[in-house]
């Protein structure tokens, strides 16, 4: 059986799982579209937690910007996982505990304001749209090799897929799919990872693999990768280049994003009881911690593999020629991902630092699904990382297009547009729009900012910097009021995408039109660490105006402390 037909049917297969599962799962209530009827076993939502976590950002893009960025690239484990720290022990069961369905309504009710509600929506949107985009483009990345597609058709194809199991479903739906991607996305990713280890290593397991000796040279993989970067002009692996400051602010961001998104947040609403939102935090944890603690084995083993491919014979010798090339460099050449320029007419394709020499080009999203490809893999490995890939991009675009639909469905048509709405006319604005979200991040995908994981960070730092706060004080401070909240969440966005649009150069001026070439306007901070300062200013605005106008009401005072307090949290309160 030849490589495409495997991959159509590993891949359809798949898809004809996550149809079915929405279809037995298909929302009839209001509450199951939006919060799965709270009847979610933590362990489940857990599961189904770490595929909507697991984004393409994760499975195809984070292995890519480690293997290309090395040490200074470890933020984005960091920050990843230590914001689930955050999200359990400072939200979830508190959000959980009181018992809305979306974050802008937890919003707009602890701030006593429609106003409130509305700049939540807002913010929500903002970021989630910059999160699905790169959702998209990992879609259209992994399509346009597996299904020998352009990229554009891809994007088409991945976006019909989850309009017909997320508009049908909602969140009970997309749940019980998401459950079904993790164990496809974590078999996937681990499997061929498991493979390359052994052959390069001899160590079955990945992360310990990383810190092995190398079969074919004894020495260790790190200082062989060091070595053979070094001999090409490139960066030591293991060196940190970017500065401390900017490394801390990229990882508080991401930290502190990871606890302010709205579809990771709208998960912990789906569980029983408050005590269950701790735990499936928990869970979750552990489920995102098998990815992670593989990613950086394969992000480096594949950088190794990718340098021995392209100098067989070492680097002190000459390249490998382009007529000799192996045949994933010809497929991935197909999508436009993979590219070479003979610069010199030599005919051989020279991989060096330099820029004007280099003639080599890689993108940084195909690392993972090329990777079996590269290691010489079965076709059954290489149709498994494809699913997986699509699993992944499928699974966090859902839980996106699901809070944005949520957003506008519930907290503007139903909370401030028309309060009167029926449930059967709510559960049809909430599919409409959803269909909408699904539409507009369909074509902002065809032209992303960035590759998935660039674009996810500026994500996570919108986040950080209009929602996070506002959660924060919404639960730990009584004397954070309605004009301190808005005032804060409206200065901390607006400031925050100023810095991005300067940082990339969408204002037009000179040099700074990249997401890697560009200068930091502020220190050594760049664009997507921006989100940590974003962050500290709304906290501080919100702190002010709150200081200088009136306290909250009584009531509401008497809500935050009924919040917070442990009495009663074996049962949440109902909606």
């Amino acid at each position: 059986m030849d490589q495409f037909t495997l991959n159509l049917l590993v891949v359809g297969a798949t898809f004809a799982l996550y149809i079915g599962i929405a279809i037995w799962a298909r929302a009839g209530s209001t509450s199951e579209f939006y919060a799965a009827g709270r009847g979610v076993h933590p362990v489940l939502n857990g599961m189904a937690t770490g595929a909507d976590w697991m984004s393409a950002a994760s499975f195809i893009s984070m292995a890519g910007i480690i293997a290309f960025g090395g040490f200074n690239t470890s933020a984005y484990l960091m920050g990843w996982t230590g914001g689930y720290v955050l999200l359990a022990m400072l939200l979830a069961p508190y959000l959980r505990k009181f018992g809305k369905f979306t974050v802008p309504e937890f919003i707009g009710d602890r701030f006593y304001s429609q106003t409130a509600r509305t700049v939540a929506v807002i913010c929500l949107i903002i970021a989630s749209v910059t999160y699905v985009i790169g959702q998209m483009t990992g879609v259209g990345v992994a399509f346009s090799r597996f299904l020998e597609v352009d990229n554009a058709t891809g994007l088409y194809i991945g976006a019909a897929i989850v309009f017909m199991y997320a508009v049908l479903g909602g969140m009970k739906g997309i749940t019980y799919t998401q459950v079904a991607q993790y164990v496809v996305l974590i078999i996937a990713y681990t499997i061929p990872a498991v493979f390359i280890s052994l052959q390069l290593t001899g160590n079955p397991i990945p992360g310990l693999g990383l810190f092995s000796d190398s079969t074919a040279t004894g020495k260790p993989i790190l200082q062989e990768l060091n070595g053979l970067l070094g001999d090409l002009g490139f960066s030591s692996y293991t060196e940190q280049s970017d500065t401390m400051l900017n490394m801390f602010l990229f990882t508080m961001s991401l930290m502190i994003g990871t606890a302010g998104l709205p579809h990771v947040i709208v998960r912990f609403f789906t569980v029983p009881k408050v005590s269950d939102a701790r735990t499936s935090a928990g869970w979750a944890l552990v489920f995102i911690a098998l990815l992670y603690l593989t990613a950086p084995a394969v992000g480096a083993m594949a950088r190794l593999n990718l340098i021995n491919t392209v100098y067989p014979e070492g680097t002190q010798s000459a390249p490998l020629a382009y007529d000799a090339r192996p045949d994933w460099m010809k497929n991935w050449e197909q999508t436009g991902l993979l590219k070479f320029e003979d610069k010199n007419g030599d005919g051989l394709i020279n991989y060096v630092a330099d820029p004007a020499a280099n003639e080599f080009d890689v993108n940084r999203d195909i690392i993972v699904l090329a990777n079996p490809e590269i290691a010489n893999l079965p076709g059954w490995v290489i149709a498994l990382i494809a699913a997986g890939g699509l699993a992944a991009a499928l699974s966090t675009a859902a839980g996106l297009l699901m809070a944005i639909s949520s957003a506008v469905s519930h907290d503007l048509i139903k909370g401030q547009i028309n309060p009167g709405i029926s449930e059967k006319n709510e559960l049809l604005s909430a599919r409409i729009s959803m269909a909408v979200a699904i539409a507009v991040a369909t074509w902002l995908g065809l032209n992303p900012p960035g590759f998935a994981a660039q674009t996810v960070a500026l994500a996570f730092g919108l986040a950080a910097a209009s929602i996070f706060p506002a959660l924060m004080m919404g639960i730990f401070s009584k004397r954070i009021n309605n004009k301190g909240a808005v005032a804060g969440m409206l200065t901390g966005l607006i400031v925050t995408i100023i810095y991005i649009f300067l940082h990339k150069g969408w204002f037009f001026i000179p040099g700074t039109a990249s997401f890697d070439d560009a200068d930091p306007l502020l220190l050594s901070v760049k664009s997507t660490s921006f989100g940590a300062i974003g962050a500290v200013i709304n906290f501080v605005v919100a702190y002010i105006v709150s200081s200088a106008t009136e306290e909250p009401p009584e009531e509401i005072q008497d809500l935050i402390e009924s919040i917070r307090i442990p009495k009663g949290a074996g049962q949440a309160v109902d909606h």
